[in-house]
C-alpha cells in the first residue's frame, strides 16, 4: 500500500466503532430470561441465529400444536446471523458454479428450490409484519479484470443453455458503470431476482417476535452443553437446567456440535467489513447506484458490498482468516490490519469518494466447510437433525435448511431429502497442524490465482479434484 493511500485509509477510519452496525440499532429487543430447572418439549431447538428461527417457525408453521422450545447461549441474532452483509440469496449451492460443478444432474431442482425458497421468505417477512427493508433488487458480478470479463460470459452462457438465465442480464463496462460508477469495473451479471437486500439483525428480531407470537417458548442465554439420549426421547444439559425433547434441532453452525463426529465437517473463518457514514446526495449521484443491488467482485479474494437503508455502503470480505485450532474467540471480532486493507481497497474501488469516513468496523466467524454449501444429518437413531457449513450464505439458505431437518425428523421422503446434496457429506477437514498448512498454502494459492490471469497452480488444481476448497 502507497503511504498516501496507506494514510488516507487510515484517516477515514479514525471514528470507526468496533462494533456491527447492525447491532447497534435502537430497536434490538431486549434479552429473555435464561432456562432453570427442567422444560419438557416436543421439538428442542438448539441456537438462536436464523438456522434454529427458521425451523422452529417453520415446525409451529407445520403443526401449531406442537410443543417447541429454543435456546440460545447468549442473545438471538448477536453472532453470524447480525454481523453479515444482509445479502439474502436464493442459491442453497454458494452459486451457480459450485452447483454446476459439483450436482450437475439436479442443478435445475436445486434453482428451483432455492427460488421457491427466496420467495417464501420474502412473503414471510410480510406476513408477519418483519420490518427488515427487505429490497428484492439482484446481485451485480463484476469484473474487475480481464479474465473475469470471460468468465462471467461463459457463466451466462451454461446458464442459458440450461434454461436459468431468466432475470439475469450479462453488462458490458458502460452498462455495469451505469448501475454503479467505478473506475475498477469492466463488466457484470446482473442477477435481477435472485437475491435481496435486508438489514440482517431486523430480521433475525424479526423471526424471534413471530416464534414467540406462535407459542415457541424462547430462553437466552442458555448455551447447551450436553446432548445425552433418554429412552425415546432426548436430554440437553444447559448451566442452570436441562430440556427433556422427543426430537432435537442442532443450529449451532460455527460453534461445536453436540453431535462431535459433525465438528470435522465445519472450520470458522473470520470475515470483515465497514460501514460509511451515509452518503450525501451528491456523493450518492458520483456512483449512482439508483437500483440498489447487491455487489461482489470476481476475484477468489472477493470484497461484497451494499448500500443500506440510510445510504451507507456496507464494504466487507476479502481477508478470510482462519485461527489455528478453529477456536472461536471473541478476540478474533476484530483486526484493524484488515480494516486498513478494505480501507484502501474501498478507495480504490471509488476514487469520488475520497474523504468519506467509516463509521462501523467488526468481524465474525462463518462456519465453513469444504463444499462451500451446507450439509444435513440425523444422529441418535433419527431423534437429533443437523444442518451446517452454509459458508457465509446463510441468511437464505438457513431456512431451507430448517425445512430438510423437521423432514429428517419426521422422517419423512421428501423433495428435499431426496437430493444428493442432503444425502452426501462435504470431505472433513484434517486435524491440526494439517489444517492450518493446508488453508494457507490454500489462501497462498489463491491470491496467486488473482495476481496471474485467475490461473490455477497444481495445489489448487489437486483440491478441484478432490472436491476441497476453502472459502467465506
Amino acid at each position: 500500500m502507497a503511504p498516501v493511500a496507506m494514510r488516507l485509509a487510515a484517516q477515514s477510519l479514525s471514528d470507526a466503532q468496533p462494533v456491527p452496525f447492525w447491532l447497534e440499532d435502537p430497536g434490538k429487543p431486549g434479552a429473555l430470561p435464561a432456562l432453570t430447572g427442567t422444560e419438557k418439549c416436543d421439538l428442542l431447538v438448539v441456537g438462536g441465529g436464523y438456522s434454529g428461527l427458521w425451523t422452529a417457525l417453520l415446525a409451529k408453521e407445520r403443526d401449531p400444536s406442537r410443543d417447541v422450545v429454543l435456546i440460545e447461549g447468549r442473545e438471538v441474532g448477536w453472532a453470524a446471523s447480525g454481523r453479515n452483509g444482509g445479502f439474502c440469496a436464493a442459491s442453497l449451492t454458494h452459486g451457480f458454479g459450485n452447483g454446476l460443478a459439483r450436482w450437475p444432474g439436479e442443478l435445475s431442482k436445486l434453482e428451483r428450490l432455492g427460488e421457491r425458497n427466496l420467495d417464501a421468505i420474502e412473503e414471510t417477512v410480510a406476513r408477519y409484519g418483519i420490518d427488515c427493508e427487505f429490497e428484492r433488487t439482484g446481485e451485480i458480478d463484476v469484473a474487475t479484470e480481464p479474465y473475469q470479463v470471460e468468465e462471467l460470459a461463459e457463466v451466462y452462457a451454461e446458464l442459458d443453455r440450461l434454461g436459468l438465465a431468466d432475470g439475469v442480464e450479462l453488462l458490458d463496462r458502460d452498462a455495469v458503470r451505469a448501475e454503479v460508477d467505478s473506475p475498477t469495473f469492466l463488466g457484470g451479471m446482473w442477477d435481477k431476482r435472485g437475491v435481496a437486500m435486508l438489514h440482517p439483525a431486523k430480521l433475525a428480531w424479526g423471526l424471534k417476535r413471530a416464534c414467540l407470537d406462535l407459542g415457541v417458548r424462547i430462553f437466552e442465554n442458555t448455551p447447551g452443553l450436553q446432548l445425552v439420549s433418554l429412552g425415546a426421547g432426548m436430554g440437553v444439559r444447559t448451566p442452570y437446567g436441562k430440556v427433556v425433547a422427543g426430537r432435537v434441532a442442532l443450529g449451532t453452525n460455527v460453534f461445536p456440535s453436540l453431535v462431535k463426529r459433525v465438528r470435522a465437517y465445519t472450520v470458522p473463518v473470520y470475515d470483515y467489513a465497514l460501514t460509511t457514514e451515509p452518503l450525501s446526495p451528491e456523493q450518492l449521484a458520483s456512483i449512482g447506484w439508483k437500483n440498489r443491488q447487491g455487489l461482489g467482485d470476481s476475484a477468489n479474494q472477493f470484497h461484497y458490498f451494499r448500500i443500506t437503508a440510510d445510504n451507507r455502503i456496507l464494504w466487507g470480505g476479502y481477508d478470510a482468516i482462519y485461527p489455528f485450532g478453529g477456536k472461536v474467540t471473541a478476540e478474533m471480532d476484530h483486526r484493524p490490519e484488515t480494516y486498513l486493507k478494505l480501507a484502501e481497497h474501498f478507495f480504490r474501488c471509488f476514487p469520488q469518494l475520497e474523504g468519506l469516513r467509516f463509521s462501523h468496523a467488526w468481524g465474525g466467524a462463518i462456519d465453513t466447510c469444504s463444499r462451500f454449501s451446507a450439509f444435513f444429518g440425523t444422529a441418535h437413531q433419527g431423534k437429533v437433525a443437523y444442518a451446517a457449513g452454509f459458508t457465509g450464505l446463510g441468511v437464505g439458505a438457513t431456512r431451507f435448511g430448517g425445512d430438510v431437518m423437521l423432514d429428517l425428523l419426521a422422517g419423512e421422503r421428501t423433495e428435499r431429502t431426496d437430493l444428493e446434496m442432503v444425502r452426501s457429506k462435504p470431505l472433513p477437514f484434517p486435524p491440526e497442524p494439517v489444517a492450518w498448512a493446508g488453508i494457507g498454502i490454500t489462501k497462498w494459492s489463491l491470491a496467486r490465482a488473482d495476481e496471474n490471469g485467475g490461473r490455477r497452480n497444481l495445489w489448487l488444481k489437486a483440491m478441484d479434484r478432490l472436491g476441497l476448497g476453502f472459502d467465506s
